[in-house]
């Protein structure tokens, strides 16, 4: 990501750019899912007790609190790939990504719940906020140190072939009797 050369800056840009495309589209749609005003014959009072609608959710049955949780989880989840992938690093330390990451998602959750409440039918739960948090986190962990090792792996076999293929040019020059190119390895212009 971090690469300049010839093609190493413009897929970089490409990264980053699908990166904050998707990271757009997907906070229109959750704001379209939980900012919309809902036509309901009652609503609920707020929930500002931890753990109290997971704990009403389970009463429930575990199909329900399956879904119920499952939504939670996954509202936000996408952001713990996204917003890495918007940001485009590959050398950045993977708690430091991490704690970034949780927390950007814990503050946009807040901002959701914080906006709820001047939407009709739509009710503040500090569960909610758990539970995208939580969600965030566990895809960020799934996803992001795996797809950073593998694209830090790509971008070393390149870098390595280009080496080669340089030597392999200069030797090929010496050997016609022309003067060689030196290649220039990790010297920016």
């Amino acid at each position: 990501m971090q690469r300049q050369g010839s093609n190493g800056g413009s897929a970089a840009i490409r990264f980053r750019a699908a990166g904050g495309v998707l990271l757009v589209a997907h906070l229109a749609l959750v704001a379209w899912l939980t900012l919309r005003p809902l036509d309901v014959p009652w609503v609920s009072a707020a929930n500002l007790r931890p753990f109290a609608s997971i704990r009403a959710d389970l009463a429930l049955g575990p199909e329900a609190a399956a879904r119920s949780i499952g939504k939670g989880l996954l509202l936000l989840a996408p952001l713990g790939v996204l917003l890495p992938m918007a940001g485009g690093r590959l050398a950045v330390s993977p708690l430091l990504s991490l704690l970034r990451t949780v927390a950007a998602g814990a503050l946009l959750s807040l901002g959701i719940e914080l906006l709820q409440t001047g939407v009709p039918g739509q009710v503040v739960d500090v569960d909610s906020l758990l539970l995208n948090t939580v969600g965030v986190t566990l895809a960020h962990l799934a996803v992001v140190p795996a797809a950073r090792a593998g694209l830090r792996r790509r971008a070393e076999t390149r870098r390595r072939a280009a080496v080669l293929r340089r030597k392999g040019e200069a030797a090929e020059e010496a050997t016609q009797g022309r003067t060689p190119t030196i290649p220039r390895v990790g010297i920016a212009p």
